[in-house]
């Protein structure tokens, strides 16, 4: 009823999983994560356990397939669980019961796991592997070509109902104090991989620094971020056209107001994104 896409990315370290179903709430479920140690997508006839006791494991040292099958030889029902595991060192293993119902089967190579249950074809993870395998760009855009190129395959043969996208980072989540890099889920929409995408957009733009392009702190630029600031109640001071402590205070007040703190840079440049959204607020200003 799933299918999925487990991997680590060998240049940054970053781990994830992409996964969707017509099953509702399948981010509650399937994947799992931790920085530094590996991924897992536990499905099918999902066994929750193998989430964090693989994690455990693979944490303890044990690489994917040996993780794996340490979690299914106790399990007396694991010929109808459906399962991928990748490990920090890029090791990946997938697993799938002979009682998980057609189509379903896997794919491994290093860095990746990709597997599904009741697909429309096998195509469905020949998608999954190969878009994976040659898209650029980071794991989280690799994830999702991979996810929305297995949808377009056929994906659940039953139709759509969720998809998530779990990506972890060692100091990657909110304000740096966890490893929830990017964490997202659609979880009942008639169309939920292309919401997923959708979601994940909005999550990169405003979220995510990547795609914020630094500014030079020119005199017209800080003037103008002076005066926006001003119309917002947020400074007072002489507008200078230099970025001086006190319109550095005042845009950390102001970015602290509407989420976006972690924006801030620390390097004498301006944020665009943040920019932008001054003046989102503040369009009687010029």
């Amino acid at each position: 009823m799933t299918f999925s896409i487990v991997a680590i990315d060998p240049r940054n370290g970053d781990l994830g999983v992409a996964v969707a179903s017509r099953f509702p709430c399948v981010g509650a479920v399937v994947p799992y994560a931790r920085a530094g140690v590996g991924a897992v997508a536990t499905q099918s006839w999902a066994n929750t356990d193998f989430g964090p006791d693989g994690l455990r494991l693979m944490g303890g040292g044990l690489p994917a397939a040996a993780a794996l099958d340490a979690v299914l030889e106790p399990d007396g029902d694991r010929e109808e669980r459906q399962v991928g595991f990748v490990d920090a060192q890029g090791g990946a293993a997938s697993f799938t019961g002979a009682n998980c119902m057609d189509w379903a089967g896997g794919r491994t190579a290093d860095v990746f796991a990709a597997q599904g249950n009741i697909l429309a074809s096998g195509d469905v993870i020949g998608a999954l592997a190969e878009t994976f395998v040659h898209t650029e760009g980071d794991l989280c855009d690799r994830l999702l070509a991979a996810l929305l190129a297995g949808d377009a395959a056929g994906g659940d043969r039953r139709g759509k109902q969720s998809a998530a996208l779990l990506v972890v980072r060692e100091g990657g989540g909110y304000e740096g104090r966890n490893d929830r890099y990017i964490d997202l889920r659609v979880d009942d929409h008639p169309d939920a991989p292309n919401e997923l995408a959708r979601l994940f957009t909005v999550w990169d733009t405003t979220m995510l620094i990547r795609t914020d392009e630094p500014l030079q702190a020119t005199p017209e630029l800080v003037g103008e971020l002076q005066r926006r600031l001003a119309a917002v109640g947020v400074f007072d001071g002489e507008r200078t056209g230099a970025l001086d402590e006190a319109t550095a205070a005042a845009l950390s007040d102001w970015a602290g107001r509407y989420n976006l703190e972690g924006r801030l840079r620390d390097d004498g440049m301006l944020s665009g994104h943040l920019l932008a959204e001054l003046r989102d607020v503040t369009p009687e200003v010029r």
